[in-house]
């Protein structure tokens, strides 16, 4: 028996290819017969580890194909002819108006992501969800009418042990500078104007010496990332760094250097940010929307509007109560053992064994 992942786009360091990575290693670490297959792969993986899908070899009736979804692509199609078992792990679907303005070919493959996740509601024999709120959307917008567990994402944390990138704490370590932080590719739905909304307000009314740092790639959303900078030169905003795509120790010293995390988002499906976030002990304030509630699980401080000016202040009142900041890290701390790398792997395994009848 052979249990295959398959998804369209494997990824370098994103949070649905860090996924198939970490069950990957699950899979071999437990004695079976595993592959990853994607259509489009990045050239730094490496080649023996995910081969293209025309490689994959032959399924039968006992072997099992877990499909990643998380967007349109005609292999949607495609998957439901196949003859094995089907597991859909669901990562959830942007919704398309995000991207109208910014991106037709985004907004075009959200659509199609609707419309072929409805096709496989009933052809499909078993869904993971990342959340609760996952699992919700897999009802609602799905019509996904089988079983549906939870499973959040796997994180590797050993990989946040490594040492954070020298040069960037050296730059902006110790000089008196609040470093508030967002990470997160930069895309429509991960709203990071509201994120610099919120910094202008804290910068004007509250602390001038404070610095922003907006971590992700902007791959794909030029037209969004220029409408962000040409946000931050009419407000006439210092301090704001937009840090594109850059190296895995370098996100690590950005985390070590935050004071504040903050996320404005208006859509996620789990928000690994988050819990790295509660990793570095960095204490979190986001916009109470889609999963973040479920990935905080009443850690961290919730907003239930978007209010820059309340932001802002919710900012300073962390920043000159270091009794409360600790208090809210301590309760991060408490909930980052939900998402203990053994904890999910267990949890995996448990749901795969019930689902192959082991």
């Amino acid at each position: 028996m052979k249990i295959i992942q398959m998804l369209p786009t494997m990824s370098y360091g994103d949070a649905v290819g860090n996924d198939v990575l970490a069950l990957h290693n699950v899979l071999v670490k437990n004695g079976y017969e595993t592959g990853i297959y994607a259509e489009n792969i990045d050239p730094r993986l490496p080649e023996e580890l995910v081969k293209k899908i025309s490689e994959m070899p032959k399924l039968s009736k006992k072997d099992v194909v877990i499909w990643h979804m998380a967007i349109g692509t005609d292999l949607n199609y495609k998957i439901a002819k196949l003859s094995a078992r089907k597991m859909m792990i669901y990562h959830n679907i942007t919704p398309a108006h995000f991207f109208e303005p910014y991106s037709s070919t985004s907004c075009r493959l959200c659509l199609e992501g609707e419309e072929q996740l409805r096709y496989l509601a009933n052809k499909v024999d078993y869904c993971l969800a990342d959340s609760g709120y996952n699992k919700q959307d897999l009802i609602e917008r799905g019509g996904c009418t089988g079983k549906i567990d939870v499973l959040p994402i796997l994180i590797p944390f050993s990989d946040y042990e490594k040492k954070p990138d020298a040069k960037v704490i050296r730059k902006y370590r110790n000089d008196g500078y609040t470093n508030i932080l967002f990470t997160g590719r930069i895309a429509p739905n991960k709203k990071q104007e509201d994120v610099i909304r919120a910094f202008y307000m804290y910068q004007k009314y509250y602390n001038p010496k404070s610095r922003l740092f907006l971590v992700g790639s902007s791959g794909g959303m030029e037209a969004y990332s220029n409408k962000l900078k040409g946000y931050v030169k009419e407000l006439e905003l210092k301090n704001v760094i937009f840090t594109g795509h850059i190296k895995f120790d370098e996100i690590l010293a950005y985390y070590t250097l935050a004071d504040v995390f903050l996320c404005m988002s208006e859509h996620e499906g789990f928000c690994v940010p988050l819990v790295e976030a509660m990793c570095f002990d960095v204490p979190i304030i986001a916009y109470d929307c889609t999963a973040i509630g479920d990935t905080l699980g009443g850690a961290g401080i919730m907003l239930s509007g978007k209010d820059p000016l309340e932001a802002a202040g919710m900012v300073d009142y962390l920043m000159q109560h270091p009794e409360v900041k600790e208090k809210v890290v301590q309760g991060q701390r408490e909930r980052l053992k939900y998402f203990e790398h053994d904890r999910i792997e267990e949890q995996f395994l448990n749901y795969l064994r019930d689902f192959l009848g082991e």
